[in-house]
């Protein structure tokens, strides 16, 4: 499976470099944009929700690094108001 990053700036301007086992998430997000924090939570889980039982069905199993992914996001975005602005720096 192709494997990629995507690289986000939350509200605080941390960067984080977010996982995914599948390219899925180009379809959920666009580089250069903001979304709320709350949409981007809710964009995240579909994408790597996706992404993991894509793993799934290839080998059997669920990916639990896209699992621990999600996990980040959203005990990361706990610290911000629903409608702060996380942009979408890029992929990898």
């Amino acid at each position: 499976m192709p494997e990629m990053q995507f690289v986000v700036r939350w509200p605080d301007d941390t960067v984080m470099a977010c996982y995914s086992p599948s390219v899925i998430v180009r379809d959920y997000f666009v580089v250069g944009e903001a979304y709320a924090v709350s949409d981007f939570v809710e964009r995240s889980t579909t994408a790597l929700g996706i992404a993991s039982e894509r793993v799934r069905e290839k080998f059997g199993f669920p990916c639990e690094n896209a699992l621990a992914q999600l996990s980040r996001i959203v005990s990361t975005a706990e610290r911000f108001a629903s409608d702060a602005r996380v942009t979408i720096e890029g992929f990898s």
